[in-house]
């Protein structure tokens, strides 16, 4: 029952402050879900409370952001950037409240469809989980060099990872003799915040900082509400027609059962797919945007669960990125170097438990994040955008990255920590090289290259 209540309470902390953060347009899960997960696991949280957090909060995060998408026509992170053009033509037919609730209804349906079927999948996967365990230190490079390929930066992520692995095993080889013990979450920071670093620094470079200097302030145009229901909390299937339940339902499924194709890709991929085959334009505009923000959910959550409850180790892209403290997070979670065997989530949980849950952290972020986004959306975005300094929400983060760097290493653990930063933060910025795939550098070259150095 203590578990139970503790999972409830994180649940419900998670949901309600990446509600909140979802509303900030440009606030990538990497840079604030996955700091945010890496401190609630080093306060000692118990593992059902961690899972709840992270799960509760992705989902809310991934309701709420659909809010500057739709209204402001600003992405709330990178993968609202695929209903970006949508959003933009019902805005122009003024109807952004029908997107909004088209996208938000269309995630609630596919976060509780995604749930049961990744845990499904990932129980057909679990008896080979031992050979991809030995195969580990293998598996990495491989899965690294995939992830590149379908990132926005193809060939040119592709190449990018040897350069990246080798700043990742040089400063660690640098590192290790003087702290005395090897680094992890400075690496894990540095990516993670890497394209702030990157814009702090170029501040400081006269050519960069003309190129980020603006004009005059942006101005948006935000749609009075318009409410055609009862009641503070509308059914999700009666905003959406029985066709848009349908198709979002079954691209749910489908993008369940994937943990490897970037969810951004498999966004795009099957939006595209389902608009295809709807004719009348209006009605392809809006089951897209149910589809679309569906398939970010389900594909977000399936990317976390299936490693996670499969195997252990973090071969997605999103468990290689904001999901990885329930992978790695030293000394309380960790994985093995030279063995590749794992103390995580994946040998705490059972996969019922990441079941049970996994659906009370979907069911807490509806609660929290759905009713708010239908009833509040326009009075939110417009106190956000008057109100928030986007400045100060990135402050509190890298205020945050610092304490937790320095506690891990000290002023070395800053120092890797901001170099990684301002390195990883020029490779995504230049040559489209995520989080994702630089996470997947960073375990190459801990876990593969020692092997190849025997």
């Amino acid at each position: 029952m203590t578990t139970i209540l503790v999972a409830l309470a994180m649940g419900l902390l998670g949901a309600i402050v990446f509600s909140a953060i979802g509303l900030v347009s440009g606030t990538d899960e990497t840079a604030t879900l996955a700091p945010l997960t890496l401190l609630v696991v080093l306060v000692g949280t118990p593992p059902a409370g961690v899972f709840a957090f992270f799960l509760a909060g992705a989902v809310a995060k991934h309701i709420t952001h659909a809010i500057p998408t739709t209204l402001l026509g600003i992405p709330g992170d990178t993968l609202a950037v695929p209903l970006l053009r949508e959003a933009s033509l019902l805005r122009r037919l003024g109807v952004p409240h029908i997107a909004l609730r088209k996208a938000i209804s269309g995630g609630v349906l596919a976060a509780f469809i995604a749930v049961p079927v990744a845990v499904g999948a990932a129980s057909l996967i679990a008896p080979f989980a031992a050979q991809v365990t030995a195969a580990a230190p293998y598996v990495f490079p491989v899965v690294a060099v995939l992830i590149a390929y379908f990132s926005r930066g193809r060939w040119a992520a592709v190449a990018g990872l040897l350069p990246m692995v080798m700043v990742i095993a040089a400063l660690q080889a640098f590192v290790t003799p003087l702290h005395g013990s090897a680094l992890s979450i400075s690496f894990f920071l540095g990516i993670a915040i890497g394209p702030l670093v990157a814009d702090l620094f170029g501040i400081a470079s006269p050519t960069a900082r003309r190129a980020m200097e603006r004009d005059a302030r942006r101005t948006f145009f935000l749609a009075p509400d318009v409410r055609d229901w009862r009641g503070r909390f509308p059914n999700p299937l009666r905003v959406l027609d029985r066709r848009q339940a349908g198709a979002t339902a079954a691209a749910a499924g489908v993008s369940s059962l994937t943990f490897v194709v970037s969810p951004v890709a498999m966004t795009v991929l099957l939006g595209e797919a389902v608009g295809a085959r709807v004719r009348h334009a209006y009605h392809r505009l809006t089951t897209m945007m149910s589809v679309k923000n569906g398939v970010t959910e389900s594909t977000y959550i399936a990317e976390a669960i299936i490693p996670l409850v499969a195997i252990g180790l973090p071969l997605s892209p999103v468990a290689a990125g904001p999901a990885a403290p329930l992978f790695s997070a030293p000394p309380v979670y960790t994985i093995e170097p030279a063995t590749g065997t794992t103390n995580n989530l994946h040998d705490l949980l059972t996969p019922w438990e990441f079941l049970g849950y996994g659906l009370l952290a979907v069911l807490l972020a509806t609660l929290v994040a759905y009713p708010f986004s239908m009833n509040h959306a326009r009075r939110a975005a417009a106190w956000v955008v008057r109100r928030l300094s986007q400045e100060a929400i990135i402050g509190t983060f890298a205020g945050l990255i610092l304490v937790i760097s320095v506690y891990e290493g000290g002023i070395l653990g800053l120092l890797v920590a901001v170099t990684i930063g301002i390195f990883g933060g020029l490779m995504n910025k230049l040559l489209g090289m995520h989080a994702g795939v630089q996470f997947m550098a960073f375990y190459t070259a801990t876990l593969f290259v020692p092997v190849l150095l025997r």
